[in-house]
């Protein structure tokens, strides 16, 4: 079982592998500012004081590291992806995957509107100008 620490080291690896603007990767690494993206667009998770209260549910029950969220509106409901570092290593594998056009992230997925949807899996990400939009 990996440490809080070693957890947050991973995901410093993570958010510069997909060039996440630097500011926001300092803001996590000094101050455990966790970022969130709507349409690549980032904001402190702070600022949304409900989503902030689920990352930290989610990190505690789960005893994982969420580094990033993605925000969308579906036809299925108000989307939140916690893109995020479980506790055992050997489940590090898939963590992220580089493709051409899509990044693939280990994330859980709250569905705010359908609770019952909400599940860990991994999500397709893009990276554009230092942010994420979940696209699949």
């Amino acid at each position: 079982m990996k440490t809080e620490n070693e957890r947050k080291q991973k995901a410093i690896e993570i958010l510069k592998s997909m060039d996440i603007y630097r500011p926001y990767i300092r803001g996590y690494e000094q101050k455990n500012k966790v970022c969130f993206f709507e349409q690549f667009g980032g904001y402190w998770v702070d600022q949304e004081p409900e989503v902030e209260a689920k990352m930290r549910e989610i990190e505690k029950e789960h005893n994982c590291t969420v580094y990033a969220i993605t925000h969308e509106f579906t036809e299925m409901g108000e989307m939140w992806s916690f893109l995020l570092v479980p506790q055992y290593e050997e489940d590090w594998e898939y963590l992220v995957e580089h493709g051409r056009t899509m990044t693939s992230a280990y994330a859980y997925v709250w569905n705010k509107d359908f609770e019952e949807f909400s599940e860990f899996g991994n999500i397709g990400v893009q990276c554009f100008g230092g942010g994420l939009q979940r696209v699949a």
